[in-house]
């Protein structure tokens, strides 16, 4: 007889035939399946509006200038979590990709530009993971314009808005709106102060979202509150493409159920190389000449 002829699409199999690369079989997601313990469902816990003031058109001057405009028509797509949950399974931290019966494929950075317009060169975002002597008081004061406090509690909240280094969001959007009413009429230093707001909230509750979908970290203030121009000098596409994999990594393991980061990212991709699992455009050839001019500066996953 000849040799064996070995065919994925034949063959069943939890895990690695071969050990050697693919080390840690027993914490992954599969293993658990294979042994007939379902695992549950993973769920992305970010809701890309709640933490987000409303949106005036005057705020576009100050967003575009930080590269992360074009997010703001994705804030509305929904998580499809049964896909999210079949792909951790197939997802190897070890390879940082996704094995399937025809091989291995990952989200690029190319990916990423293509589908979202963020943009993948400039400086890395790095930076302190320490506050700086005296907490994120003084800072937010200094360029938001207002104090947090420090001591007392939000209502139905064991902590305040300002706590151990990490910045409550919805009490940021919450206390612009009521402080701003932004209108056409609305002084420009009230409105940047607001467009301020409407970037934290865009960037820690959509773009790197923590799992209690509340709280975005002080550390990303110094960054956010400064110059709007260096700001759209940062590569947003690689910090997100690496958030994506760590929460993947995270995912694949037996016992995860929840997902922060930009998940809609996985979800464009999927659509994108494995169009089997993407939804029918229901009006392909009934878009009128005005929609198409709009749609041809934006990213391909608007489209």
């Amino acid at each position: 007889m000849g040799a064996e002829i070995y065919d994925p699409r034949l063959y069943i199999h939890y895990g690695p035939r071969d050990a050697s690369l693919l080390t840690d079989q027993e914490a992954h997601r599969s293993r658990a399946i294979w042994d007939n313990n379902p695992e549950s469902l993973v769920t992305v816990v970010h809701k890309g509006t709640n933490n987000l003031p409303a949106w005036h058109p005057r705020l576009e001057p100050y967003i575009a200038r930080t590269g992360l405009g074009m997010l703001r028509h994705f804030l509305r797509i929904e998580i499809d979590n049964d896909m999210l949950t079949a792909m951790a399974e197939r997802w190897r931290p070890e390879t940082h990709t996704f094995h399937l019966p025809e091989g291995e494929m990952t989200i690029t950075l190319k990916d990423v530009a293509i589908l979202t317009g963020l943009p993948i060169s400039g400086d890395a975002i790095i930076g302190s993971t320490t506050k700086p002597e005296g907490g994120w008081g003084p800072l937010i004061r200094d360029r938001l314009g207002f104090d947090m406090p420090t001591t007392t509690p939000i209502q139905g909240r064991g902590h305040p808005p300002l706590n151990a280094g990490q910045v409550s969001v919805p009490w940021l959007v919450s206390h612009i709106q009521q402080e701003v009413e932004i209108n056409d009429e609305t002084p420009e230093e009230q409105v940047e102060r607001y467009a301020r707001i409407y970037l934290i909230g865009l960037v820690g509750g959509f773009l790197f979202p923590d799992k209690s979908n509340r709280w975005i970290q002080g550390i990303w203030l110094p960054l956010l509150t400064g110059d709007w121009d260096a700001i759209g000098e940062k590569s947003w596409g690689s910090a997100v493409l690496a958030s994506v994999y760590r929460e993947l990594c995270t995912c694949s393991k037996v016992g995860a159920k929840q997902a922060g980061a930009a998940m809609f990212i996985l979800q464009l991709w999927v659509w994108e190389h494995l169009p089997m699992f993407a939804p029918l455009d229901p009006r392909p050839y009934r878009r009128n000449d005005d929609e198409l001019n709009f749609l041809q500066n934006l990213p391909y996953g608007v489209k």
